[in-house]
């Protein structure tokens, strides 16, 4: 299909946007003066720091991810008990507190990702060369050390720091389509000794795991985020990836490395960083949503009953699953920072029905990581603590806003782009299903391409859940509008539009 778009259209609407949510789309000049004063990678000879190279370590992410903060590896032990390793980028070792490098991080708090551009939270000569855990790279790196039973629970947890080296940098698709039957292994699998086998183990286990914390009330959800895929800068498709096995796999592993990290700091009697999800304040909502299909929830919150619903929607109307999804997310509301002091009540994370959770598992992507990374280095090494809990305090509640202000640009980027790719495309009819009917506005997600808009006529009548065939009739790609009617006509993708878009 031929899509007319201007290539430098979305890399400004994504520069505007990073400056208009109050993040630094550019690095400062003492940030780039200590970066050239940075030689390679750090090299510790400390005693304490553990030589684990020789452990058949690999990463699992997306293809196109340069930027890799943690490896994994598996060995079984006895009466069915698996030991998972999680290793996470030492960034501090190069980033040190206060410094222009992490002043700069301090400000965005994490990396955003938007089609145009990336915008990292450290240079790339740091989150995708020195800091990163590249393939066959030797790197300094904490380990979160887990022993699990036979039936998902973690018997066991330590924490210490370590050399390891990346023996496979692998893709979330190849592996997931591999686990699942559905392709050959990918090469590395098969060219590296025991490969094989390590992946099954930690798949293996990580299912149990996952089953685990699905039995405690863990939410599982699917939202729905084409991305825009460009070619000499035009946007020439939207691709819609679902989850599959392998980021399970990874999401599990993650999960318990990050309450391990809260658990460690909580035992030693420390403050720490915390991620949660409250208790959802508008639960009657929630009820009154599962009411729609003849459900039922109880009157007081319960994860493992919205856990159970959901599963029972998925298997029911795996095709409405997502809008229903996007509906109980915005209804538990927003994930949050918060210092935890020793010994008070946590909040704890509704949506993964746990207790003790943290973000330590990718500091070359978020800015809460690194802050956790330097309180295990403090409490490991016996040495003061490089934040106060004010200080803490004031961080949880940046990381928090600047995390809001990222989630924005990246939407908007991606409404944008959608706007593009339909740029030329005005008066095409598409299968939509209506996703949002209320006094502010109804809402349709088109099947095909996976792009979402405002209906703004022959709206009457319709009502979520409805599948409808509507005809776009204007885009704004700056603001990254895009308006449909309902239409009960029938027209050939790429025929002749019957006005022309307005693109900014």
């Amino acid at each position: 299909m031929n899509v007319q778009n201007n290539p430098s259209d979305l890399r400004a609407i994504a520069h505007k946007a990073m400056r208009d949510r109050g993040l630094e789309p550019d690095f400062p000049a003492d940030a780039l003066r200590q970066l050239n004063g940075i030689s390679g990678a750090a090299n510790e000879p400390d005693p304490a720091v553990r030589d684990l190279r020789t452990l058949l370590w690999c990463s699992v992410d997306n293809d196109t991810s340069r930027d890799l903060d943690q490896l994994t590896v598996a060995e079984e032990l006895t009466a069915g008990r698996v030991k998972i390793l999680v290793a996470f980028a030492d960034v501090d070792a190069l980033v040190k507190p206060a410094s222009p490098l992490d002043r700069h991080a301090g400000i965005n708090t994490t990396s955003v990702y938007t089609a145009a551009q990336i915008f990292p939270m450290l240079p790339e000569r740091l989150s995708t060369g020195l800091t990163s855990l590249n393939e066959n790279a030797d790197r300094l790196a904490f380990v979160i050390e887990l022993v699990v039973e036979g039936d998902g629970s973690i018997a066991d947890f330590a924490v210490y720091r370590a050399v390891v080296n990346n023996h496979a940098q692998l893709a979330y698709p190849s592996v997931a389509a591999w686990l699942d039957g559905r392709a050959p292994a990918p090469d590395k699998v098969t060219l590296i000794g025991d490969l094989d086998a390590q992946l099954r183990l930690q798949d293996r286990i990580a299912r149990v795991m996952k089953s685990v914390r699905e039995s405690h009330g863990a939410l599982d959800l699917e939202t729905i985020e084409p991305e825009a895929v460009l070619k000499d800068g035009r946007v020439i498709d939207l691709l819609l990836e679902r989850q599959n096995r392998a980021q399970d796999l990874i999401a599990d592993f993650m999960i318990a490395a990050n309450t391990a990290s809260a658990q460690f700091l909580e035992k030693h009697g420390l403050p720490s960083l915390r991620r949660v999800v409250r208790t959802p304040k508008r639960w009657d909502r929630l009820r009154e949503v599962a009411a729609r299909f003849a459900e039922q929830l109880p009157t007081v919150p319960d994860s493992r009953a919205l856990a159970a619903f959901l599963a029972r929607r998925r298997r029911l109307d795996p095709l409405r699953f997502p809008d229903l999804s996007l509906i109980v997310i915005k209804l538990l509301g927003a994930g949050e920072y918060v210092v935890q002091l020793p010994g008070h009540e946590s909040a704890g994370h509704f949506g993964l029905a746990v207790r003790e959770y943290s973000h330590s598992t990718a500091p070359n992507r978020r800015f809460p990581d690194l802050i956790t990374q330097r309180l295990l280095k403090a409490t490991l090494a016996g040495t003061n603590l490089p934040y106060d809990v004010a200080e803490l305090a004031a961080l949880a509640t940046h990381c928090t806003a600047q995390e809001d202000a990222a989630k924005k640009v990246e939407r908007q980027v991606r409404k944008s782009a959608a706007a593009l790719f339909l740029s030329g495309r005005i008066g095409e009819v598409f299968d939509a299903l209506v996703t949002g009917a209320a006094d502010k506005g109804t809402w349709v997600r088109v099947l095909k391409p996976p792009v979402e808009g405002r209906l703004t006529a022959g709206y009457h009548g319709v009502d979520v859940g409805d599948q409808i065939k509507v005809e776009l009739t204007g885009l704004n790609v700056e603001r990254g509008f895009i308006d449909f009617a309902r239409s009960g006509r029938e027209r050939t993708p790429g025929a002749t539009p019957k006005t022309s878009p307005t693109v900014p």
